[in-house]
């Protein structure tokens, strides 16, 4: 006959056991979805820079081709295409100190694309243009 010489131990899990099991399962499960919820937004930044830099490239060749006297301060959007982008674009003189001659010549550009209610994204972008005597009037 077989006998056994230790005791009859319970078979399964503690409850102690499956506390501790269920908290490092929800610990891992939070890091995930702060994980997924981080690369959502990575994703839409991303997104929104892409396509701010090409909005604004067009936007800043339309200033760069425009003449001096076409060439001022204005806002606008970019239509149902691109719905919820806007565009402000700033025209200033550049005047360096010292280079009296160049005075009104040099012109500073500035342009910003904002996307989203309250501008949550905004991109930037600068252009100095120069006139040369001629066109100046």
């Amino acid at each position: 006959m077989w006998t056994s010489k230790t005791r009859n131990k319970p078979r399964g899990f503690t409850l102690l056991e499956v506390m501790i099991a269920v908290a490092v399962l929800t610990i891992a499960l939070a890091a995930l979805l702060g994980l997924q919820s981080r690369s959502l937004t990575l994703a839409s930044e991303s997104r929104f820079q892409t396509t701010a830099a090409l909005l604004a490239q067009g936007k800043m060749a339309e200033a760069a081709v425009a003449g001096m006297g076409d060439l001022a301060s204005d806002s606008g959007d970019f239509g149902d295409v691109f719905s919820g982008y806007a565009w402000r674009l700033s025209v200033q003189n550049a005047d360096l100190p010292g280079l009296e001659k160049m005075k009104g010549r040099l012109k500073r550009i500035d342009l910003e694309v904002t996307c989203g209610e309250g501008e949550i994204f905004q991109y930037d972008l600068r252009l100095y243009r120069f006139f040369p005597p001629e066109t100046v009037k």
